[in-house]
């Protein structure tokens, strides 16, 4: 019996010292606390230290953690980096969302003001004529509307239309005293670019309002994509060993009994870079993007002034209608010469001359003339709007430029924010105890991460949903040094279904091919609205809903004109 006691004195003093000296098990209070903090039943958390043989992530010497709670924890973690990555990424996403949303709005303001501002001065300077063929004129903000909305509208051919269908309607009017069957009419608008009836007008707003609106569209569909870029890439796809990487960071040293030790900054690196690499891998495609941005926002911010906006396009089709009044008589000669001379009208139209249809030639609205609105003048509204889009352009120029690197410094900005990390390299969690960690920080992407010491990394399998964005980025980027150029991308739109997602101003017309085959499922363009109809009809409509597009024109078509050449 004296030698089992001995033994057994022996064996009681060699689990005591190997254990820290004391003689008995280390509580575990501060682990039950920092648990319970978490919001997790005490039920299986010891009070005093176990053997922790039933571990599998954490060390498996003595221990605070039973299985069931290295399982929650190990969840935990989950949640956190999830989380972690989600706020971290907030600013970047609400930039998108808001910036796209005020640009929207801007130019849909843009665009019902100068809708509107037409209106109110034809209808005062016209009258009956123009109210009898208003449908000319709001085919042509519809159609504005609906190019800037992601409709596959050929902006050339549409403002071709225009003039065509304009110089049909005034040639009828100026020469009332003939009838003119559908194929005469079909005539002149052959002629329409050799006669120049409203002189160089047509050919300038061509030129101007396509620059605008193409650089408008573009850059809004931009904003979209960044955003839908940012939304989808924040939320991680947690691998396997990125799980037990952060179990081991996070939650081991609560195992460990010291919950109040924070990961060396150095470990915490390594950790995000393994399980961001794919992230990482999206950084040289987005900085390319945000560059590209940038160009195009040059173009929105440029040289815009006063003078401008105070001529927007009512003001120049107003001057193309009297240029072609001007020499009717001339434009008639030619047309009949071409297309045969009409026969004359019925008993029952009388015949009126030119200053009887046109009884009142267009002058400029003196100040007190000007149609008012509630928020005063339609032009001077139209200015007001203007400025503040122009800030809003240079607000976002800044935002993207902040927005550079952002995904290949997000390990970094993960770790150094909020004091995730601990201040002390000498006595900071290492992965295995409190102390010092030595191995180097690896590289950014997934094939740095082959050395990786504690993230186990497939770098043979690439994450398919980064691949998807880094695709749309690639395809948007080419769009805006396009429009940068002035050139229109064109693609077949694949469905009449729209975006499904509610958006007011985005795929009116069915997504574009290009978001397609990266499966985004994103409208191309335009705010988040409650209204998700497409824009139909051709009544007049001046909803604040009403895209920005003429006023871009109004705006854009005065404005790019100095920036374009």
């Amino acid at each position: 019996m004296p030698r089992l006691q001995l033994a057994l004195c022996a064996l009681s003093l060699l689990l005591s010292l190997s254990h820290g000296g004391d003689g008995r098990s280390r509580s575990c209070g501060d682990v039950r606390q920092a648990y319970a903090a978490k919001g997790f039943s005490l039920a299986s958390v010891p009070h005093q230290e176990i053997s922790g043989e039933h571990l599998r992530v954490c060390s498996q010497g003595y221990t605070c953690c039973t299985s069931e709670m290295e399982d929650r924890l190990s969840q935990q973690s989950k949640l956190d980096f999830e989380s972690l990555v989600e706020e971290t990424s907030n600013t970047l996403r609400t930039t998108f969302v808001s910036r796209h949303q005020k640009f929207d709005e801007f130019f849909l303001e843009l665009l019902e003001n100068s809708q509107k501002s037409l209106h109110d001065m034809f209808a005062r300077t016209y009258g009956k004529l123009y109210m009898q063929n208003s449908e000319v004129f709001q085919d042509l903000f519809m159609e504005l509307r609906r190019y800037y909305t992601g409709g596959n509208v050929n902006l050339e051919e549409m403002l071709n239309d225009f003039w065509s269908r304009l110089l049909e309607r005034m040639f009828q009017l100026l020469n009332s005293q003939y009838h003119f069957t559908d194929d005469y009419l079909e005539c002149i608008s052959k002629y329409t670019d050799q006669l120049k009836p409203f002189g160089d007008v047509p050919r300038k707003l061509k030129a101007q309002v396509t620059r605008a609106f193409i650089a408008a569209r573009t850059f809004v569909q931009g904003l979209m994509v960044g955003r839908e870029v940012a939304i989808r890439v924040a939320k991680v796809n947690v691998s396997p060993g990125c799980s037990r990487a952060l179990t081991k960071m996070l939650y081991c040293p609560y195992c460990g009994g010291t919950p109040d030790v924070k990961p060396c900054a150095n470990y915490c690196q390594n950790v995000m870079k393994g399980c961001l690499a794919n992230q990482a891998d999206l950084d040289p495609e987005w900085n390319q993007f945000i560059d590209a941005m940038l160009l195009v926002a040059e173009r929105l911010e440029g040289p815009f002034n006063i003078e401008s906006v105070m001529e927007p396009i009512d003001v120049k089709i107003s001057e193309a209608i009297m240029t072609m009044q001007d020499n009717t008589m001339q434009v008639s000669a030619k047309v009949f010469q071409g297309c045969g001379h009409p026969k004359p009208a019925g008993m029952g139209r009388s015949a009126r001359g030119i200053s009887d249809v046109f009884n009142t030639r267009f002058r400029p609205y003196s100040p007190e003339e000007r149609p008012t609105t509630a928020a005063g003048t339609s032009l001077d509204r139209l200015r007001i709007v203007w400025k503040t889009m122009q800030h809003s352009v240079t607000d976002i120029k800044e935002k993207l430029k902040q927005s550079k690197k952002f995904w290949s410094t997000l390990p970094d900005s993960i770790c150094t924010t909020g004091g995730a990390t601990s201040s002390d390299d000498e006595h900071c969690w290492n992965s295995h105890t409190k102390g010092r960690y030595f191995p180097e920080v690896v590289k950014d992407g997934l094939t740095n991460q082959l050395n990786n010491p504690e993230v186990e990394v497939d770098i043979t399998r690439p994450d398919t949903l980064i691949r998807q964005q880094i695709m749309a980025l690639r395809v948007m980027t080419n769009k805006l040094r396009n429009a940068y150029n002035g050139n229109d991308i064109y693609f077949q739109d694949s469905s009449d279904e729209g975006s499904g997602s509610g958006s007011g101003s985005g795929c009116t017309e069915g997504c574009t091919t290009e978001f397609d085959f990266v499966t985004t499922e994103v409208p191309v363009v335009g705010a988040d609205r409650s209204d998700g109809r497409p824009v139909t009809g051709s009544a007049p409509h001046w909803s604040p809903a009403t895209p920005w597009a003429a006023a871009v024109a109004a705006l854009a078509v005065l404005v790019v004109q100095q920036q374009w050449r």
